[in-house]
Protein backbone atom coordinates (compact mmCIF):
# COMPACT_ATOMS: atom_id res chain seq x y z
CA UNK A 1 0.00 0.00 0.00
CA UNK A 2 1.12 3.32 -0.74
CA UNK A 3 1.21 6.48 1.55
CA UNK A 4 2.95 9.99 1.02
CA UNK A 5 5.47 10.73 3.52
CA UNK A 6 7.17 14.02 3.93
CA UNK A 7 11.10 13.79 3.85
CA UNK A 8 13.27 16.87 4.97
CA UNK A 9 15.83 18.48 2.32
CA UNK A 10 19.65 18.24 3.14
CA UNK A 11 19.67 22.09 1.92
CA UNK A 12 16.03 24.10 1.38
CA UNK A 13 16.89 26.07 -2.07
CA UNK A 14 17.28 30.05 -0.46
CA UNK A 15 15.85 31.42 -3.47
CA UNK A 16 12.13 29.48 -3.00
CA UNK A 17 12.45 30.67 0.47
CA UNK A 18 12.59 34.61 -0.38
CA UNK A 19 10.01 33.52 -3.58
CA UNK A 20 7.79 31.74 -1.46
CA UNK A 21 6.32 34.81 0.49
CA UNK A 22 5.29 36.39 -3.15
CA UNK A 23 3.71 33.65 -4.58
CA UNK A 24 1.81 33.26 -1.13
CA UNK A 25 -0.14 36.93 -2.25
CA UNK A 26 -0.15 35.51 -5.55
CA UNK A 27 -2.24 32.65 -4.97
CA UNK A 28 -4.25 34.11 -2.07
CA UNK A 29 -5.46 36.65 -4.74
CA UNK A 30 -6.33 33.62 -6.72
CA UNK A 31 -8.30 31.42 -4.61
CA UNK A 32 -9.96 34.73 -3.16
CA UNK A 33 -11.38 35.64 -6.30
CA UNK A 34 -12.73 32.18 -6.68
CA UNK A 35 -13.97 32.38 -3.30
CA UNK A 36 -15.81 35.07 -3.38
CA UNK A 37 -16.85 34.98 -6.47
CA UNK A 38 -18.56 31.47 -5.57
CA UNK A 39 -20.48 32.84 -2.54
CA UNK A 40 -22.25 35.56 -5.06
CA UNK A 41 -20.09 38.70 -4.62
CA UNK A 42 -17.48 40.16 -7.34
CA UNK A 43 -14.40 38.01 -7.03
CA UNK A 44 -12.29 39.70 -9.35
CA UNK A 45 -13.36 43.12 -8.57
CA UNK A 46 -12.47 42.09 -4.51
CA UNK A 47 -9.01 41.02 -5.57
CA UNK A 48 -8.68 44.27 -7.97
CA UNK A 49 -10.19 47.09 -5.06
CA UNK A 50 -8.22 44.79 -2.51
CA UNK A 51 -4.65 44.50 -4.14
CA UNK A 52 -4.38 47.02 -6.80
CA UNK A 53 -6.69 50.17 -6.11
CA UNK A 54 -4.28 51.02 -2.57
CA UNK A 55 -1.23 51.24 -5.21
CA UNK A 56 -2.89 52.75 -8.04
CA UNK A 57 -4.39 55.88 -6.35
CA UNK A 58 -1.99 58.04 -5.44
CA UNK A 59 -4.51 59.22 -2.67
CA UNK A 60 -4.35 55.85 -0.96
CA UNK A 61 -0.44 55.66 -0.19
CA UNK A 62 -0.36 58.15 2.36
CA UNK A 63 -2.73 55.26 4.23
CA UNK A 64 -0.46 52.68 2.98
CA UNK A 65 2.23 55.13 4.98
CA UNK A 66 0.11 55.53 8.07
CA UNK A 67 -1.28 51.82 8.50
CA UNK A 68 2.13 50.26 7.71
CA UNK A 69 4.43 51.68 10.66
CA UNK A 70 2.75 50.26 13.83
CA UNK A 71 2.36 47.00 11.92
CA UNK A 72 6.67 46.83 10.89
CA UNK A 73 7.40 48.36 14.48
CA UNK A 74 5.50 45.20 16.27
CA UNK A 75 6.43 42.72 13.70
CA UNK A 76 10.03 43.64 13.97
CA UNK A 77 9.61 43.09 17.83
CA UNK A 78 7.84 39.78 17.20
CA UNK A 79 10.73 38.83 14.45
CA UNK A 80 13.49 38.92 17.47
CA UNK A 81 11.33 36.96 19.72
CA UNK A 82 11.01 34.31 16.86
CA UNK A 83 14.40 34.39 16.08
CA UNK A 84 15.12 33.33 19.80
CA UNK A 85 12.41 31.08 19.37
CA UNK A 86 10.30 32.89 22.03
CA UNK A 87 6.40 33.07 21.02
CA UNK A 88 5.33 36.24 21.79
CA UNK A 89 1.30 36.02 20.55
CA UNK A 90 0.37 38.86 23.28
CA UNK A 91 1.25 41.89 20.94
CA UNK A 92 -2.01 43.19 20.76
CA UNK A 93 -1.94 43.49 24.95
CA UNK A 94 1.05 45.25 24.86
CA UNK A 95 -0.17 47.48 21.97
CA UNK A 96 -2.40 48.42 24.30
CA UNK A 97 -1.03 48.98 27.27
CA UNK A 98 1.39 51.33 25.42
CA UNK A 99 -1.59 53.55 24.43
CA UNK A 100 -2.95 53.79 27.91
CA UNK A 101 0.91 54.39 29.31
CA UNK A 102 0.89 57.61 26.89
CA UNK A 103 -2.84 58.09 27.88
CA UNK A 104 -2.49 58.29 31.16
CA UNK A 105 0.87 60.90 30.51
CA UNK A 106 -1.07 62.96 28.26
CA UNK A 107 -4.41 63.20 30.80
CA UNK A 108 -1.91 64.14 33.55
CA UNK A 109 -0.06 66.83 30.94
CA UNK A 110 -3.23 68.21 29.60
CA UNK A 111 -2.98 71.54 31.23
CA UNK A 112 1.07 71.84 30.58
CA UNK A 113 2.74 72.48 27.17
CA UNK A 114 6.26 71.68 26.25
CA UNK A 115 8.32 69.33 23.88
CA UNK A 116 8.87 67.53 26.73
CA UNK A 117 5.56 65.85 26.62
CA UNK A 118 5.29 63.29 23.72
CA UNK A 119 8.76 62.23 24.43
CA UNK A 120 7.65 61.22 28.04
CA UNK A 121 4.46 59.59 26.46
CA UNK A 122 6.55 57.56 23.73
CA UNK A 123 9.13 56.38 26.97
CA UNK A 124 5.68 55.71 29.18
CA UNK A 125 4.32 53.73 26.21
CA UNK A 126 7.28 51.83 25.89
CA UNK A 127 7.38 50.83 29.67
CA UNK A 128 3.78 50.24 29.57
CA UNK A 129 4.57 47.40 26.68
CA UNK A 130 7.42 45.86 28.67
CA UNK A 131 5.33 45.80 31.56
CA UNK A 132 2.78 43.40 30.08
CA UNK A 133 5.38 41.37 28.42
CA UNK A 134 7.16 41.17 32.31
CA UNK A 135 5.04 38.31 33.46
CA UNK A 136 4.92 36.01 30.39
CA UNK A 137 8.63 36.20 30.47
CA UNK A 138 8.94 35.60 34.87
CA UNK A 139 6.50 32.30 33.89
CA UNK A 140 8.16 31.02 31.49
CA UNK A 141 11.91 31.41 32.86
CA UNK A 142 10.96 30.12 36.80
CA UNK A 143 8.09 27.98 36.16
CA UNK A 144 8.66 27.10 32.36
CA UNK A 145 4.83 27.82 31.87
CA UNK A 146 4.17 28.43 27.98
CA UNK A 147 4.63 32.13 26.66
CA UNK A 148 2.00 31.44 23.58
CA UNK A 149 -0.93 30.74 26.06
CA UNK A 150 0.33 33.60 29.19
CA UNK A 151 0.86 36.41 26.41
CA UNK A 152 -2.20 35.77 24.57
CA UNK A 153 -4.58 35.56 27.48
CA UNK A 154 -2.95 38.85 28.85
CA UNK A 155 -4.38 40.75 25.80
CA UNK A 156 -7.85 40.31 26.75
CA UNK A 157 -7.24 41.48 30.67
CA UNK A 158 -5.53 44.56 28.84
CA UNK A 159 -8.75 45.08 26.40
CA UNK A 160 -10.76 44.79 29.70
CA UNK A 161 -8.60 47.13 31.21
CA UNK A 162 -9.23 49.77 28.32
CA UNK A 163 -13.07 49.73 28.16
CA UNK A 164 -13.10 50.03 32.35
CA UNK A 165 -10.57 53.15 32.01
CA UNK A 166 -12.97 54.59 28.91
CA UNK A 167 -15.97 53.97 30.31
CA UNK A 168 -15.11 55.23 33.87
CA UNK A 169 -12.18 57.36 35.64
CA UNK A 170 -10.86 58.53 32.14
CA UNK A 171 -14.10 59.42 30.59
CA UNK A 172 -14.61 62.58 28.91
CA UNK A 173 -16.56 64.76 31.12
CA UNK A 174 -17.61 67.22 28.14
CA UNK A 175 -18.17 63.70 25.43
CA UNK A 176 -21.60 63.93 25.35
CA UNK A 177 -21.38 60.51 27.16
CA UNK A 178 -19.02 58.53 24.81
CA UNK A 179 -17.18 56.34 26.26
CA UNK A 180 -13.68 58.08 25.53
CA UNK A 181 -10.97 60.47 26.93
CA UNK A 182 -10.22 63.86 26.25
CA UNK A 183 -8.67 64.87 22.80
CA UNK A 184 -5.20 65.22 23.46
CA UNK A 185 -3.52 68.34 22.93
CA UNK A 186 -1.00 69.77 20.34
CA UNK A 187 2.19 68.74 22.21
CA UNK A 188 0.66 65.45 22.97
CA UNK A 189 0.48 64.43 19.13
CA UNK A 190 2.62 63.44 16.41
CA UNK A 191 3.95 66.28 14.22
CA UNK A 192 3.20 65.42 10.14
CA UNK A 193 6.31 65.03 8.67
CA UNK A 194 4.39 65.77 4.95
CA UNK A 195 2.38 68.61 4.97
CA UNK A 196 -1.15 68.25 4.07
CA UNK A 197 -1.27 64.65 4.13
CA UNK A 198 -2.11 62.40 7.35
CA UNK A 199 1.89 60.68 6.93
CA UNK A 200 2.89 61.39 10.74
CA UNK A 201 6.24 61.13 12.74
CA UNK A 202 5.43 57.50 13.09
CA UNK A 203 6.22 55.86 9.52
CA UNK A 204 9.99 57.46 9.65
CA UNK A 205 10.49 56.04 13.19
CA UNK A 206 9.30 52.68 11.70
CA UNK A 207 11.89 52.49 9.33
CA UNK A 208 14.63 53.57 11.60
CA UNK A 209 13.37 50.45 14.28
CA UNK A 210 13.68 48.17 11.19
CA UNK A 211 17.29 49.35 10.46
CA UNK A 212 18.01 49.20 13.58
CA UNK A 213 16.95 45.71 14.20
CA UNK A 214 18.92 44.78 11.02
CA UNK A 215 21.78 46.45 12.81
CA UNK A 216 21.30 44.84 16.12
CA UNK A 217 20.85 41.65 14.91
CA UNK A 218 23.41 40.88 12.21
CA UNK A 219 26.33 43.10 13.91
CA UNK A 220 25.91 42.68 17.82
CA UNK A 221 27.48 39.83 19.52
CA UNK A 222 23.65 39.72 21.53
CA UNK A 223 21.43 39.35 18.23
CA UNK A 224 24.04 36.44 17.38
CA UNK A 225 23.31 34.71 21.11
CA UNK A 226 19.48 35.27 20.32
CA UNK A 227 20.24 33.37 16.83
CA UNK A 228 21.99 30.50 18.17
CA UNK A 229 19.49 30.43 21.09
CA UNK A 230 16.65 30.22 18.77
CA UNK A 231 18.72 27.56 16.01
CA UNK A 232 20.43 25.68 19.05
CA UNK A 233 20.16 25.97 22.23
CA UNK A 234 22.21 23.00 23.66
CA UNK A 235 25.32 25.15 21.59
CA UNK A 236 24.45 28.20 23.29
CA UNK A 237 24.56 27.10 26.75
CA UNK A 238 27.68 25.00 25.67
CA UNK A 239 28.88 28.87 24.60
CA UNK A 240 28.18 30.20 27.83
CA UNK A 241 24.95 31.75 26.76
CA UNK A 242 21.99 31.73 29.25
CA UNK A 243 18.82 30.62 27.49
CA UNK A 244 16.84 32.27 30.49
CA UNK A 245 18.40 36.32 29.78
CA UNK A 246 17.87 35.75 26.04
CA UNK A 247 13.94 35.19 26.46
CA UNK A 248 13.78 38.29 28.80
CA UNK A 249 15.74 40.12 26.21
CA UNK A 250 13.04 38.58 23.49
CA UNK A 251 10.02 39.17 25.30
CA UNK A 252 10.80 42.98 27.10
CA UNK A 253 12.07 44.04 23.41
CA UNK A 254 8.77 43.11 21.45
CA UNK A 255 6.95 44.09 24.10
CA UNK A 256 8.67 47.70 24.55
CA UNK A 257 8.21 47.88 20.02
CA UNK A 258 4.84 46.91 20.69
CA UNK A 259 4.09 49.85 23.31
CA UNK A 260 5.63 52.42 20.83
CA UNK A 261 3.24 51.36 18.14
CA UNK A 262 0.35 51.81 20.66
CA UNK A 263 1.80 55.30 21.74
CA UNK A 264 2.20 56.60 18.05
CA UNK A 265 -1.76 55.13 17.69
CA UNK A 266 -3.09 56.67 20.09
CA UNK A 267 -0.85 59.95 19.55
CA UNK A 268 -1.51 59.80 15.53
CA UNK A 269 -4.69 58.33 13.89
CA UNK A 270 -6.77 58.16 17.12
CA UNK A 271 -6.15 61.29 19.33
CA UNK A 272 -7.70 60.29 22.41
CA UNK A 273 -8.48 56.58 23.73
CA UNK A 274 -11.17 54.64 22.78
CA UNK A 275 -12.89 51.25 23.05
CA UNK A 276 -12.01 50.91 19.12
CA UNK A 277 -8.41 51.47 20.00
CA UNK A 278 -7.49 47.68 19.67
CA UNK A 279 -7.45 47.13 15.85
CA UNK A 280 -5.42 43.45 15.82
CA UNK A 281 -2.18 45.31 15.06
CA UNK A 282 -0.48 42.85 17.32
CA UNK A 283 -2.02 39.68 16.07
CA UNK A 284 -1.69 41.25 12.39
CA UNK A 285 2.23 42.01 12.73
CA UNK A 286 2.50 37.92 13.28
CA UNK A 287 1.47 37.41 9.46
CA UNK A 288 4.40 40.59 8.60
CA UNK A 289 6.81 39.20 10.60
CA UNK A 290 6.51 35.63 8.75
CA UNK A 291 5.96 37.40 5.68
CA UNK A 292 9.21 38.99 5.94
CA UNK A 293 10.89 35.79 6.80
CA UNK A 294 12.04 37.48 10.36
CA UNK A 295 14.37 40.05 8.59
CA UNK A 296 13.48 43.68 9.11
CA UNK A 297 13.98 44.35 5.46
CA UNK A 298 11.60 41.76 4.89
CA UNK A 299 9.27 42.49 7.39
CA UNK A 300 8.90 46.85 6.14
CA UNK A 301 7.62 44.87 2.13
CA UNK A 302 5.34 42.84 4.20
CA UNK A 303 4.11 45.79 6.41
CA UNK A 304 3.14 47.14 2.95
CA UNK A 305 1.75 44.40 1.77
CA UNK A 306 -0.36 43.66 4.54
CA UNK A 307 -1.04 47.57 5.02
CA UNK A 308 -2.24 47.15 1.35
CA UNK A 309 -5.18 44.52 2.01
CA UNK A 310 -6.81 46.57 5.19
CA UNK A 311 -6.91 49.71 3.42
CA UNK A 312 -8.05 48.05 0.16
CA UNK A 313 -10.85 46.17 2.28
CA UNK A 314 -11.88 49.50 3.13
CA UNK A 315 -11.89 50.51 -0.45
CA UNK A 316 -13.96 47.16 -1.25
CA UNK A 317 -16.38 47.64 1.60
CA UNK A 318 -17.84 50.92 -0.13
CA UNK A 319 -17.40 50.31 -3.51
CA UNK A 320 -18.41 46.78 -3.95
CA UNK A 321 -19.93 46.34 -0.79
CA UNK A 322 -17.46 43.16 0.42
CA UNK A 323 -17.92 42.77 4.25
CA UNK A 324 -15.89 43.58 6.90
CA UNK A 325 -14.23 40.09 7.78
CA UNK A 326 -13.11 39.63 3.82
CA UNK A 327 -9.49 41.36 4.71
CA UNK A 328 -9.28 38.71 7.54
CA UNK A 329 -10.07 35.99 5.09
CA UNK A 330 -7.55 37.47 2.92
CA UNK A 331 -4.91 37.60 5.70
CA UNK A 332 -5.53 34.12 6.83
CA UNK A 333 -5.14 32.35 3.59
CA UNK A 334 -2.07 34.56 3.09
CA UNK A 335 -0.68 32.94 5.98
CA UNK A 336 -1.96 29.43 5.25
CA UNK A 337 0.23 29.52 2.20
CA UNK A 338 3.14 30.80 3.16
CA UNK A 339 3.12 28.51 5.48
CA UNK A 340 2.48 25.24 3.45
CA UNK A 341 4.57 26.97 0.28
CA UNK A 342 7.13 26.20 3.67
CA UNK A 343 6.76 23.07 3.86
CA UNK A 344 7.42 21.81 0.56
CA UNK A 345 10.81 24.10 0.55
CA UNK A 346 11.82 22.58 3.28
CA UNK A 347 10.51 18.56 2.96
CA UNK A 348 10.04 16.80 -0.55
CA UNK A 349 6.62 14.59 -0.97
CA UNK A 350 8.00 10.66 -1.02
CA UNK A 351 5.57 7.99 -2.25
CA UNK A 352 6.20 5.57 -0.02
CA UNK A 353 4.98 1.68 0.26
CA UNK A 354 3.68 1.05 3.53
CA UNK A 355 4.06 -3.09 4.67
CA UNK A 356 1.03 -4.35 4.81
CA UNK A 357 0.78 -5.90 8.56
CA UNK A 358 -1.12 -9.60 8.39
CA UNK A 359 -3.29 -10.51 11.73
CA UNK A 360 -2.15 -13.68 12.87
Amino acid sequence: MMQLRLEKRLEPSRAMLYMTPIAAVLVTALVGAIVFSLIGYNGIGAVREIFLTPLLNPLKWQDLAVKSAPLIIIAVGLSIGYRANVWNIGAEGQYVLGGLAATGIALMTRDMSGPWILPLMIAAGMVGGMAWALLPAFLKTRLQVNEILTSLMLTYVAIHLLNYLVIGPWKDPMGFGFPQTRMFTADQMLPRVVPGTIVHLGVPIAIIVALAAWFFMSRSVLGYQIKVVGTAPHAARYGGFSVNRTIWIALLTSGALAGLAGVLEAAGPFGRMVPSFPTNYGFTAIIVAFLGRLHPVGIILAGLALAISVVGGEVAQTTIGLPVAAVGIFQAMMLFFLLASDILVRYRVRMVRREMEVAR
